[in-house]
């Protein structure tokens, strides 16, 4: 399975240059957000955005990510010491809902699909596999040298 970021399942709704490469993962039946994703996108999409809450629980619902990856207590204070470990305000910030898709990814040995440069950066030094997604302005993340 392949763990969406948040980003990845919000650029696919909002038809950005990752949208086909998101729409190919969830067209694969492989690809799942975590709970706390499903919260990030719902308030995404109702908060800034200005959609209707029905509407985007239903977008979600519809794109089967709706029931997402239930974290356990474990996965949960593994993700914190996670966050504790790597955040840096300007050289890796990274959000708890990041670090828990990172921690989901590497547990369940699969990989995260993100275009964001401080969650690869992180994945990157924990040695969690990843799908490196476009940014908005269509650049790539590259590791680091």
């Amino acid at each position: 399975m392949t763990v969406l970021d948040s980003y990845a399942v919000i650029a696919y709704l909002r038809g950005e240059r990752a949208a086909p490469e998101v729409r190919a993962l969830l067209d694969a039946g492989d690809a799942g957000l975590t709970a706390v994703g499903v919260a990030e996108v719902l308030d995404h999409l109702i908060r800034l955005v200005g959609a209707d809450e029905e509407d985007a629980t239903l977008d979600l619902a519809q794109l089967g990510l709706l029931d997402g990856i239930v974290i356990d207590s474990a996965v949960g204070a593994s993700a914190g010491r996670l966050r504790a470990r790597r955040y840096h305000r300007t050289r890796c910030a990274v959000s708890m809902a990041d670090c828990i898709a990172a921690q989901v990814a590497q547990v369940q040995a699969d990989s995260l699909a993100t275009s964001d440069p401080a969650l690869l950066d992180l994945c990157h030094a924990e040695g969690i596999a990843t799908v490196v997604l476009p940014e908005s302005d269509g650049s790539r993340w590259t590791p680091p040298t």
